[in-house]
C-alpha cells in the first residue's frame, strides 16, 4: 500500500464546499499505482439526516458507467468476438431503423436515412450522431412531440431517439454507450449487468457496484439533491427507474468511491490490478489516445435542459479516446497531458493521470450537473492533491 499524503488541504476544500452551500455533501478519494493515498468526506448522506457520507456510500455514478461498459466491449474486441469497424447493425439489426433528425416542419420532425452506417467504433467514440437531450434543443423538442422520454426513464423506447448528425461527421455526446451495451449483450449472450460483473467489477473486487441496489445497500446510498426555492438543499430521492427495461451502459451503475478507485487504478496500471488483468496494455494505450482524428470534443456545450445541467465549457484542446475525455496539454498544477477523465450527471468526476501516476475522483449527488460551485470544487480538489504529492 502507498503512504498516505497530508490531506489537510484537501479536507479544507471539501469542508469549504459544503459549508458554503455549494454542494450538499462530498466524498473524495485518490490513489497512486500502489494504493489509496487520500480518502475524505464531508456532510450528510442525505440533507436533514445525521448519517455522514463516506467513501463507502453508494452514489449514482451515472455517466461514469460508460467506461466500465466500454472496457467490456474492448475485452470482446481483444477476444476476437467484436469488430469495432463493423456496422452496429451486424450485432443489433434494429439499429437499421435509426434516422437523422434533419429539422422540423412545424412540430413534425424531418427524418432521413444516415449518409453512412454507424460502426461500433462510432458508438465508443460518440461519433455515431446520437445525442443527449440536455445538450440538444432538437432532442428536447423530439421528446416533447413524440412523448418518448429520455434514457433516464429506463424504457426501451428511449433507445429509438434519432441521430442529430451523420455518423463520423461530429463528436456528439449521447446515448451511444447505451447502444454499446446492447451490442455487448448481443455478442456475449448475457445481460449487461452480468457482462460488467464478470468482466470488470467482479475481477477487481468492486463488490458494491451494481445496476440495482439491494435492500442492504439502499440505506447506505445517497438520494439526489436539488436546491429549493429558498436556496437550501433538499433530498428528492431517486431519479433512476428501479425496474428498467434495459441495463443502461451509459448511466445505470451505483457504487461507492472505494470501489471505483480500484477501476481507476487498473487503468492507471495499464489494465492490471493486484495480478488481475482486465485489458491488454496496448488496449489501454489506445483508450488514452485520440480516437476521433480531426474532430474535437466541443469547447462549449450550452444546456438545453437547465434542470439537468448547466452550460459545460471544457475549452479548446480536448479529444476523446475510448470512453475517456483527453486533455492534449498539461494543465498547470493539475493533470498532465493525455490524462483520461469523465463525469456523471449527478456530479461525480474522475481522472486518471498515467504520466504523474495518480488518479482521483470526487462525488456528490445533486442536480443540475456542473454548477459553477461544483466545477470550482473539482479544480480545487485536484490542485490540492497535486500540491501535496
Amino acid at each position: 500500500m502507498s503512504a498516505a499524503i497530508d490531506g489537510s488541504a484537501i479536507d479544507k476544500v471539501l469542508q469549504d464546499a459544503v459549508d458554503s452551500g455549494g454542494v450538499p455533501h462530498v466524498a473524495a478519494i485518490a490513489a497512486d499505482r500502489d494504493g489509496v493515498i487520500y480518502s475524505g468526506a464531508v456532510g450528510p448522506r442525505a440533507v436533514g439526516e445525521s448519517d455522514p457520507v463516506t467513501a463507502d456510500t453508494l452514489f449514482r455514478i451515472m455517466s461514469m458507467t460508460k467506461m466500465p461498459c466500454t472496457v467490456v466491449a474492448l475485452q470482446q474486441m481483444e477476444q476476437g468476438n467484436l469488430d469495432l469497424d463493423a456496422p452496429v447493425t451486424d450485432y443489433c439489426p434494429e439499429f437499421a431503423e435509426k434516422q437523422v433528425l434533419d429539422g422540423w416542419d412545424g412540430d413534425t420532425p424531418r427524418l432521413r436515412p444516415p449518409a453512412r452506417p454507424a460502426t461500433v467504433r462510432n458508438l465508443i467514440t460518440h461519433t455515431s450522431g446520437l445525442g443527449y437531450w440536455f445538450w440538444s434543443e432538437d432532442l428536447v423538442k423530439w421528446e416533447s412531440v413524440t412523448g418518448i422520454p429520455n434514457v433516464v426513464a429506463g424504457l426501451a423506447t428511449c433507445l429509438t431517439a434519432p441521430m442529430v448528425a451523420d455518423p463520423g461527421t461530429a463528436f456528439i455526446y449521447g446515448i451511444n454507450i447505451d447502444w454499446l451495451g446492447q451490442v455487448v449483450e448481443a455478442v456475449t449472450g448475457k445481460g449487461l449487468d452480468v457482462a460488467i460483473k464478470e468482466g470488470v467489477t467482479g475481477p477487481l473486487g468492486m463488490d458494491q457496484t451494481t445496476f440495482l441496489m439491494n435492500d442492504e445497500q439502499r440505506p447506505n446510498s445517497t438520494p439526489v439533491h436539488v436546491k429549493g426555492e429558498d436556496g437550501t438543499w433538499v433530498a428528492v430521492g431517486e431519479v433512476l427507474n428501479q425496474a428498467p427495461e434495459y441495463f443502461a451502459g451509459g448511466h445505470g451503475l451505483y457504487g461507492p468511491p472505494s470501489d471505483y478507485i480500484k477501476f481507476q487504478r487498473a487503468l492507471l496500471r495499464n489494465g492490471e490490478l493486484d495480478g488481475t488483468r482486465i485489458l491488454k496494455s496496448e488496449t489501454v494505450d489506445a483508450a488514452f489516445s485520440n480516437q476521433i482524428g480531426d474532430l474535437d470534443f466541443p469547447a462549449a456545450c450550452p444546456t438545453a435542459d437547465p434542470a439537468s445541467t448547466c452550460d459545460f465549457t471544457a475549452g479548446p484542446g480536448f479529444k476523446w479516446g475510448y470512453g475517456l475525455l483527453l486533455n492534449t496539454a498539461d494543465i498547470p498544477g493539475m493533470r498532465r497531458a493525455w490524462s483520461g477523465a469523465w463525469a456523471g450527471l449527478c456530479n461525480t468526476h474522475f481522472w486518471v493521470d498515467r504520466t504523474t501516476g495518480v488518479t482521483g475522483s470526487i462525488y456528490s449527488n445533486f442536480l443540475p450537473f456542473v454548477t459553477p460551485e461544483a466545477m470550482t470544487m473539482y479544480q480545487d480538489f485536484e490542485r490540492a492533491l497535486y500540491a501535496s504529492l
